[in-house]
């Protein structure tokens, strides 16, 4: 069969693959040679909205391809980066790199495969040396749909229950990916997904009768000291025993600055005065991506300190830490999946960790 393009581009969270997303991927498989699947989202700790890694949404959609097509497709596994243009150079270059390996010499023709359904397909556009292919949406299934499901339904629900969530699944999903999620739901991660799931609802419940969504103003701590960067493990829900930069919400007769250094001292003991922080003090930068928290909106003012090439001063986990820690900064880039929230990438925009994640060809 003559392909137009030689390869297809698709792009998406994918979390999880459901029959849209396989209805595109044929639209992708009939119009070019290979298709390049674009898996957002990857290298980053799992939550609720993001409750599987890039390999599981690999393996999912493969499981439900004929053997024929599994041939034509490959995987490019590419983090988020709360910066659009550069998110849309790392997916050019990851492509353009992956396709040099199995077109090598070649100049390919490239197509974008998608639809606009609302602001989040906005990225579209911005490949404009792609032929955009918008076909029109595939059905009206929606992975937050089965997400909710999945997370709705008991651990120890009657089998009568197993039976309509398998159902519902079956109506949104291929069923090799239904089955995968069935099998899923009876992991150690799902059950702590599930807690943090409802932990979120209710935390959005009470103050759902507000008469706007509330936007909530946090500060936090960058504090770096000999070549290490000072952590804190998380005690508590959302994130628990993820790692964070210390800091908490603002106070309401606090300003910025007394928040941060109020939340520094609660929070690992750190005992400087506020001199001393005041002469380490480098910048200050605000991080207000509306999708960085899933506690809703929350815009983060983070104050980034430089003790010097001292040793680093003794620190100890308090109030809502677990513990508190420091860590080589040439350490960080190879663990993103272990911070909370954007928290990474925000040591990646003030550190310039310059950490990229490589091309993942599945063959």
């Amino acid at each position: 069969m003559a392909h137009q393009f030689d390869a297809a581009i698709f792009i998406g969270r994918f979390q999880p693959p459901h029959s849209g997303h396989l209805a595109m991927l044929r639209h992708a498989l009939n119009a070019a040679e290979r298709v390049v699947v674009v898996l957002g989202s990857a290298f980053q700790s799992r939550t609720p909205k993001n409750p599987f890694t890039w390999q599981e949404r690999r393996d999912m959609l493969l499981a439900a391809l004929p053997e024929v097509d599994r041939q034509r497709v490959q995987f490019l596994a590419m983090r988020d980066f709360y910066d659009e243009a550069r998110w849309v150079q790392a997916v050019h270059s990851g492509v353009k790199d992956l396709l040099a390996q199995s077109l090598p010499g070649a100049t390919p023709t490239v197509a974008l495969v998608g639809h606009f359904k609302d602001a989040s397909s906005a990225y579209l556009a911005q490949f404009p040396t792609w032929e955009l292919l918008n076909f029109p949406r595939q059905g009206q299934t929606d992975a937050t749909v089965v997400r909710q499901a999945c997370f709705a339904t008991a651990l120890d629900a009657a089998p009568t229950e197993l039976e309509a969530l398998h159902n519902l699944l079956l109506a949104h999903v291929p069923e090799a990916v239904a089955q995968w999620l069935l099998q899923w739901r009876t992991s150690a991660d799902f059950a702590l997904l599930q807690q943090e799931w409802q932990m979120l609802k209710s935390y959005h419940q009470s103050w759902a009768s507000a008469p706007y969504p509330p936007m909530f103003i946090t500060v936090d701590a960058l504090v770096q000291c000999q070549g290490h960067v000072l952590l804190v493990e998380r005690g508590q829900m959302p994130g628990q025993g993820l790692y964070a930069l210390p800091g908490g919400y603002l106070e309401p007769r606090d300003t910025l600055w007394q928040s941060c250094l109020r939340e520094l001292r609660e929070e690992t003991m750190l005992d400087i005065s506020e001199d001393s922080w005041r002469q380490a003090l480098r910048t200050s930068r605000v991080f207000d991506h509306p999708d960085r928290s899933l506690r809703g909106r929350t815009v983060t003012h983070v104050f980034h300190f430089d003790l010097g090439y001292g040793t680093p001063p003794a620190v100890q986990g308090a109030d809502d830490a677990k513990a508190a820690l420091w860590v080589p900064i040439a350490e960080l880039g190879h663990m993103p999946e272990r911070f909370f929230d954007d928290h990474f990438f925000i040591l990646d925009g003030l550190l310039q960790l310059t950490h990229e994640v490589p091309s993942k060809v599945l063959r």
